[in-house]
């Protein structure tokens, strides 16, 4: 994190403390009305591209889960989330053979959303024998037009987990340049009410890639309720997050966007550590690389990368 992007993060902070709009009666549970509902009776066959309904009775835990405690007090507040916000991640499952079905991935946000009431879970279906059929769904799913950004972020992110694709091919699939591709899977590490407000259209992606530029997250959803709010537009929110920086910091200059290069540089390193990475860089040719990581497995995995040359 650049010497700037801190100081814009705490700065923001100390300037607005906890006065941000309230935006209760706006905000309402993401929903799933038009999604198929998968039952005992009628279960759903073969893999998915869309978000289907399922039973959580009917959904059970995966026996390799290498996580084996969750943090409740975590796991509480992501619930409380989710009855505010809805599920904005569905989880992935593979179906069995008796019809239940257990989870590939998103364990966590199933016992949140278990804690926050839901009896239907919003979730993939996965068949892990046909890769081909998956990932040609998935890309065909992406074609439509009416898919909401996150909608659009979490389809380019399956076909890297799942379809085992970089981000240089997942581009050529799809007809997208790389740039565009990594923007959007970017969208995915803000926070859930942003995310929220993504998936219902009240925020647009070009807000969305202005307020990544600011590490806090509580000023992330600060600002994103002023441009609710205010009805802001990008230009707008460019103008007030630098004049609330110059008050904190003076006259340094923005973050510049990074050459398409750069994006290369994110994608091999990034998918060491699940594409948590970040890097900024000044008009100057300057700049800084975060990389956050969830295990020390994940550093391991990349310090042997290193040794085996496989960059």
């Amino acid at each position: 994190m650049s010497k700037q992007q801190r100081g814009l993060g705490k700065g923001l902070s100390a300037l607005f403390g906890d006065d941000a709009a309230d935006l209760g009666h706006i905000r309402k549970p993401v929903g799933y009305i038009n999604k198929e509902v998968v039952s005992e009776e009628q279960p759903q066959q073969g893999g998915s591209a869309d978000v289907l309904l399922i039973p959580a009775d009917l959904i059970e835990p995966n026996p390799f889960q290498p996580r084996m405690s969750f943090d409740q007090e975590a796991l509480e507040e992501l619930a409380e989330s989710i009855r505010t916000l809805g599920l904005i991640q569905p989880i992935t499952v593979r179906r069995k053979a008796d019809g239940r079905y257990q989870i590939i991935s998103g364990e966590r946000r199933f016992r949140a959303s278990r804690l926050a009431g839901m009896n239907m879970i919003p979730a993939y279906i996965r068949d892990t024998n046909d890769q081909g059929m998956l990932e040609m769904a998935i890309v065909e799913n992406i074609q439509r037009e009416d898919l909401d950004p996150i909608e659009v972020a979490l389809s380019y992110q399956r076909l890297i987990e799942e379809c085992s694709l970089t981000q240089e091919q997942m581009a050529a699939r799809v007809g997208k340049k790389r740039a565009s591709v990594t923007n959007y899977l970017r969208l995915l590490k803000l926070p859930a009410k942003i995310q929220h407000d993504l998936k219902v259209g009240l925020l647009s992606v070009g807000h969305a890639k202005v307020l990544l530029g600011v590490e806090d997250a509580k000023v992330q959803e600060y600002l994103c309720d002023l441009v609710i709010k205010e009805d802001l537009s990008v230009r707008q929110l460019e103008d007030k997050i630098k004049k609330l920086a110059k008050k904190e910091e003076g006259s340094e200059k923005p973050a510049q966007d990074l050459p398409d290069e750069y994006f290369k540089v994110l994608e091999i390193i990034g998918k060491y550590f699940e594409n948590n990475i970040s890097l900024k860089r000044t008009a100057a040719g300057k700049g800084t690389m975060t990389i956050h990581f969830s295990s020390d497995e994940e550093v391991s995995k990349f310090l042997k990368a290193l040794e085996d040359s496989k960059f």
